[in-house]
């Protein structure tokens, strides 16, 4: 099988649009319903991110909060989203995120083989700096697993030639300072901020935190490389079940694609 990065490459350059990412949160909301939700998901999807719930999470906010909670509180591990993966791995490229404790404990170089025997095209590792984990790291490129960074508009220029020399298979962009689900304001800055992005790594630029809707998507995807879903999805799988979020995330990849426009 092709090392992950150059999975999540072939993912960009086979598409003529924006991608879209929709994010779930792996056990929710349950383990068995979970596979269900990646696969309805999967159908729209150009790369699936999978999270796996840990009890301090810095960047989530309230829904995918509590979607990891409900995870947690049914006993879901870091093995059983792994397994998920797998089962899952004939759909498109899945990147996990994850914090660096759970990595850690497995050690690194056992959850990376094993997410890489399970298919795993990429991690995101939410609290690992860029100047930090070598061990960590090395584990993922032994595994042939793409180690994916996150920057945010608060990131400066000398911190992104930083992350240049880490940065793998694409480059998730915070859109807003802060956890996730509030708002995205889709605007000059956003876009400054992005391209600010692009000059300094010369990888894909996904964005993500905030995108509430299919004009959000759409708006962002006219200077994004790609669009992550999460809060969004999470809330309709509580709220109104499966076949709205699998809807939604229709509507995101169609309003990707320029349909109806």
């Amino acid at each position: 099988m092709a090392d992950g990065a150059a999975r999540l490459r072939e993912a960009f350059a086979a598409a003529e649009r924006p991608l879209l990412v929709p994010y779930m949160m792996g056990g929710f909301p349950t383990l068995g319903a979970s596979r269900d939700v990646a696969r309805a998901l999967g159908a729209h999807a150009d790369i699936l991110e999978i999270g796996i719930a840990f009890s301090d999470p810095l960047a989530d906010g309230p829904t995918v909060q509590a979607a990891g909670q409900v995870a947690l509180d049914a006993g879901v591990v870091p093995d059983d989203v792994i397994a998920l993966a797998g089962d899952v791995r004939d759909g498109p490229p899945v990147v996990l995120m994850t914090c660096l404790n759970l990595v850690m404990a497995g050690p690194p170089e056992r959850f990376m083989r094993a997410a890489a025997d399970a298919g795993v095209a990429g991690l995101i590792v939410s609290d690992l700096p860029c100047d930090e984990g070598d061990d960590v790291r090395a584990a993922a490129r032994q595994a042939g697993v793409a180690m994916i960074s996150l920057v945010a508009p608060t990131t400066t220029d000398e911190r992104l030639a930083d992350v240049a020399k880490v940065a793998e298979g694409f480059v998730y962009c915070v859109s807003v300072t802060g956890v996730t689900g509030g708002a995205v304001s889709v605007d000059d800055d956003l876009a400054a901020f992005v391209a600010r992005v692009k000059r300094a790594i010369p990888l894909p630029v996904v964005v993500g935190f905030g995108v509430q809707t299919p004009e959000h998507a759409a708006a962002i995807g006219r200077f994004a490389d790609g669009v992550v879903v999460g809060s969004q999805l999470v809330r309709a799988i509580e709220r109104d079940g499966l076949d709205a979020a699998a809807g939604l995330a229709g509507a995101m990849a169609a309003a990707l694609r320029g349909d109806g426009n």
